[in-house]
């Protein structure tokens, strides 16, 4: 399955408290359950101003549905080519 990194641009982001993160979560898990099981979020980083959200899905087109379905802006969505680690230097 193809994975994305998606750009939000969330002002603030950074100090969402503990209680506005959570019901950030639950939204995004509503509508992951609606539009089903090929799309799947696997985590997310927050900064500052912006949200990271790593995603597997089969098309953009998918993500952007569920953006438009949250509410959540994805600025940016970016296939993903390759995953390394510290590992990777071993192989």
């Amino acid at each position: 399955m193809p994975r994305f990194v998606i750009e939000r641009e969330i002002p603030g982001a950074g100090k969402m408290s503990a209680e506005e993160l959570r019901g950030a979560a639950q939204n995004s898990n509503s509508v992951l359950q609606a539009l089903g099981p090929e799309i799947q979020w696997e985590h997310s980083y927050v900064t500052g101003d912006k949200i990271f959200c790593i995603y597997s899905a089969p098309s953009e087109e998918l993500i952007r549905a569920h953006a438009q379905q949250s509410g959540f802006p994805a600025n940016k969505i970016t296939p993903v080519a390759a995953v390394i680690d510290p590992t990777t230097a071993d192989s």
